[in-house]
């Protein structure tokens, strides 16, 4: 038994079903179930009204009218089968049978993960869908599953982002239970699952909370959207409350592993007790409540180091964060952007150095934090979906270039998340797509233009419409491509390097010791040193980014024993071997490309 349970919304317990919301400004609440009856709500004095109905039932359909106004879908529906406009539906979540028994989740430093949208990861969009490609993720070498925001949203196609039903997986993806299938499949074959999580605002339509009390927002902060979300303002500890209660259900009435916080850097709070801590301290005590392993990790622009230390050691307790300054570097280096935030990255392999030795390049110098905390990518869904056609790296980059990018993220101990179909350099763009009604559309459609409407290498009339069925469609991957060139050989080098990081010791989890030594050995080059623990067992990797050259590692041993190339045939088509000339150590590459070579001793280089 655990000793949590919801409170918000409508649960089911024994033979009726407690309604419970809050809407302090109101004088009367209303409840209406199915298509007539129609129940007055008891008010208590902090706000809240509560209604216990012995003829309720799973199934049926209901919603709340506010001093005459509404009907209003319930803020904390579990369902919404007929749109976020329309009624709630009760869910029982205790009827569906998990088989996930012996599951405890994953040590942190064994996550990899791979980010995926559920409506564009198949063809039919679908939580069933996706579930059957979850013996394809085991066997790639993924460990982690990380579902773009699930959260009902206006339309039937959306990035998750404009989600207003919180608590309601989107029903365009399945019901509730075909999301707890997703997650029961994904534990049996070992994988945890991760849902991204948008605690920053609401989306502009549908957002019903508003409705129900103004002091869901408060005019003392602006982020991006407007109004912030009321963290620190009167009454906020009851909207804390419900965005607390929200992560937990994910937790408990979903198992599933562990939580992405969308942008937290656009939460305000200038409370005593940050709502992150809050929400951090609740989701660990889950885990030690259910006896599992569960993680909550952060996407936050400020690259701040007491959000990933630990509460006893006066940080927020979050256990990782998105580290973008890698992507960044990498970005600048290989394919040579410079507008925007990239002009602040020199991409130089010198400063791709720095930043892995330091976790990232702004922000404070973290001091004594694990590399597992520091989650780092070469694309993910911002940074190819921000981008005006949508274009992945491996549309911008040489295949050799793609290839050794690939390899320096897999190989660092810091932990690694691939966007879907990165791992066989897909065709297919991720464009923005919307689905919102005419006259919202027609805003974020000419928003969009005018975003890009500056850049000289397209007109703002080539930037794809968000709205249009179309962009979707052109979203979603083409599984077809797996066995084609050039995906085919892209595919295997992904699951070798996989595999590698999981067998060889040398490659397992560093923790903070200097068992990674890493430097740039000239403008083109890196050089990568790892050690195992208990340093019997090393490898060295070169990094060739740019070109054409020579590279003199001064070590003879290593380079009787190259276990991995990039130029291998299984992964270039058009192989261009990497020389190695032990007797003068020195290695020589035609076109940028990797290498690995192993040692059973403990030498230096």
């Amino acid at each position: 038994m655990t000793d949590w349970q919801a409170v918000l919304g409508a649960n089911c317990v024994d033979d009726h079903v407690v309604f419970r919301l809050w809407a302090p400004e109101a004088e009367t609440v209303k409840l209406r179930i199915g298509a007539g009856q129609i129940i007055g709500m008891t008010r208590t004095p902090d706000g809240y009204f509560n209604s216990r109905v012995l003829s309720a039932a799973p199934g049926e359909r209901y919603s709340f009218e506010l001093d005459g106004n509404g009907p209003f879908p319930d803020p904390a529906s579990r369902y919404q089968p007929e749109g976020v406009h329309g009624p709630s539906e009760i869910v029982d979540p205790s009827t569906y049978q998990w088989h996930d028994e012996d599951w405890v989740g994953l040590v942190q430093q064994d996550l990899i993960f791979y980010e995926l949208h559920v409506g564009a990861f198949t063809t039919a969009g679908t939580f069933r869908a996706a579930a059957e490609k979850l013996p394809y993720l085991k066997d790639l070498g993924i460990t982690a599953v990380e579902l773009m925001p699930l959260a009902d949203f206006p339309g039937d196609r959306n990035w998750g982002y404009d989600g207003v039903c919180l608590f309601a997986p989107a029903r365009c993806y399945g019901t509730p239970d075909d999301l707890r299938s997703l997650v029961d499949q994904a534990h049996e074959l070992g994988l945890a699952v991760f849902v991204d999580a948008v605690y920053n605002h609401f989306g502009p339509d549908g957002a019903y909370q508003g409705s129900f009390s103004q002091h869901y927002f408060t005019k003392r902060h602006q982020n991006p959207w407007g109004d912030a979300i009321n963290f620190d303002a009167p009454l906020n500890s009851h909207v804390r409350e419900y965005f607390l209660e929200n992560a937990l259900r994910w937790i408990y009435e979903y198992h599933v592993d562990g939580l992405r916080l969308d942008a937290t850097h656009a939460i305000k709070d200038d409370s005593s007790r940050l709502f992150l801590a809050e929400l951090a301290s609740a989701i660990h005590h889950a885990s030690t409540d259910l006896k599992r392993r569960i993680y909550v990790i952060a996407e936050d622009a400020r690259n701040l180091p007491q959000l990933i230390t630990p509460a006893c050691c006066g940080g927020v307790g979050l256990d990782g964060v998105w580290a973008d300054d890698f992507h960044h570097q990498m970005r600048r280096a290989l394919a040579g952007d410079s507008d925007g935030y990239f002009a602040e990255f020199e991409g130089t392999t010198r400063a791709i150095v720095q930043t892995i030795n330091r976790g990232w390049k702004r922000g404070s110098a973290p001091t004594g934090l694990e590399y597992s905390k520091f989650i780092y990518c070469i694309q993910n869904h911002d940074q190819i979906g921000n981008r005006a056609l949508g274009d992945r790296l491996n549309h911008t980059v040489d295949p050799a270039v793609y290839r050794v990018a690939s390899a320096l993220l897999l190989l660092l101990p810091q932990t690694p998340l691939l966007f879907m179909g990165q791992e066989w350099a897909a065709a297919t763009p991720f464009l923005y797509f919307t689905d919102h009604h005419s006259d919202l559309g027609t805003l974020v459609t000419e928003g969009r233009r005018q975003e890009f409407g500056h850049f000289s290498s397209f007109s703002s009339a080539e930037v794809p419409d968000p709205q249009a069925p179309e962009t979707f469609r052109a979203s979603q991957l083409n599984w077809s491509e797996l066995t084609l060139e050039p995906h085919a050989s892209i595919l295997r080098l992904y699951r070798s390097l996989l595999t590698l990081r999981k067998t060889e010791a040398a490659l397992r989890y560093c923790g903070t010791t200097p068992q990674l030594r890493i430097e740039a050995r000239d403008d083109a080059t890196i050089l990568l040193n790892r050690t195992s623990a208990d340093g019997l067992a090393g490898i060295m990797a070169l990094f060739r980014l740019y070109g054409s050259g020579q590279l003199n590692v001064k070590d003879q041993s290593f380079l009787k024993s190259a276990i991995w190339s990039s130029e291998d045939p299984a992964f270039a088509p058009d192989s261009q071997c990497i020389e190695i000339n032990s007797v003068e150590s020195i290695v020589s590459f035609r076109r940028p490309g990797a290498i690995i070579f192993r040692s059973t001793e403990r030498e230096g280089l």
